[in-house]
């Protein structure tokens, strides 16, 4: 397997990104969670959240039936309900990204795959290439893929510039999320140069977390990470995506958030095609907020299928 070369003259120089006011973030964050929403918008932000989600299992007990499960799911997410969307994706570990893709065929719900040695990233780059080359093999639509962490923090960002592309070019043409693991970032700062190393070396989405460390998504990265792409898309008219990852469990969060995304980005970006949430548990939260809206009472939440 030959490993691609980047010239040291492609790559921007990534020491040089600019600081992060914390004070700044979490005012313009206190600002979003005191918005108000009517019903009717209410209710279409919600189905907006749902259509947005990335159904996920990801853990060593994972078996055939569970995916199986989780498929169903996304296309039947409350039949008793009418009106709903769909969720955006299904995410799951390779080995099972063949099966899911049949269990969700004719659906148009998207098959996610992570890879690059999930969650920890720690894997030689050979190995990286070749997972990725095996879910997008095995009819993957989308990757997730994990940054190095431990060489981001020691300043070798050009290693982490290349990995990402490497990775890029091995999706072909399926869309890479290039996942940051914040929480392993400490610093506001820091999130701001790993957002701009993965979007300059090609990430389609930019993700806060793979949901397997506290804390996973939260509102001042996210809203970091946002402007981030904004930038981007002021200096160069090309967009990407965001996905916030773990932590979401409730409607009312996800409103938040996207409260934020409007604010930052534009209604451009209220699409499942620029924007997810990898929250699967949020999803019955949200369910049970549409039937009251409709009902007037909750529903208990054995009404809902766990997975």
């Amino acid at each position: 397997m030959q490993i691609q070369t980047i010239s040291p003259q492609a790559r921007p120089d990534f020491s040089k990104t600019p600081t992060i006011d914390q004070v700044g973030v979490e005012e313009r964050v206190a600002r979003f969670q005191t918005r108000s929403i009517k019903k009717e918008s209410k209710v279409q932000g919600l189905k907006l959240a749902l259509s947005m989600i990335d159904l996920t299992t990801l853990e060593g007990k994972d078996t055939e039936g569970k995916v199986k499960q989780l498929c169903y799911k996304a296309a039947h997410l409350h039949d008793v309900l009418q009106g709903l969307p769909t969720v955006a994706a299904v995410c799951v570990y390779p080995t099972f990204v063949k099966l899911a893709k049949k269990q969700l065929e004719g659906t148009g719900i998207k098959v996610a795959s992570v890879a690059t040695a999930f969650p920890s990233g720690q894997s030689t780059r050979k190995v990286k290439i070749s997972d990725t080359h095996f879910a997008v093999e095995n009819g993957a639509d989308e990757v997730d893929m994990v940054i190095s962490r431990g060489e981001f923090l020691e300043g070798n960002y050009a290693y982490v510039f290349d990995e990402i592309a490497e990775v890029k070019a091995a999706c072909g043409d399926a869309r890479l999320k290039v996942i940051l693991e914040t929480g392993e970032l400490s610093t506001l700062d820091n999130v701001r140069r790993a957002s701009e190393i993965a979007i300059y070396a090609g990430a389609d989405f930019i993700k806060t977390s793979t949901g397997k460390i506290s804390p996973a998504a939260t509102q001042p990265v996210t809203l970091v990470m946002l402007e981030t792409i904004r930038d981007y898309y002021y200096k160069t008219g090309k967009m990407v995506g965001m996905k916030p990852a773990g932590g979401i469990s409730t409607a009312k969060i996800a409103l938040q958030y996207l409260v934020m995304l409007r604010e930052t980005l534009g209604d451009k970006w209220l699409t499942n095609e620029w924007y997810r949430f990898g929250a699967s548990s949020l999803a019955n939260d949200i369910l049970m907020q549409l039937q009251k809206e409709q009902d007037g009472v909750y529903q208990s939440g054995d009404y809902f299928s766990k997975d």
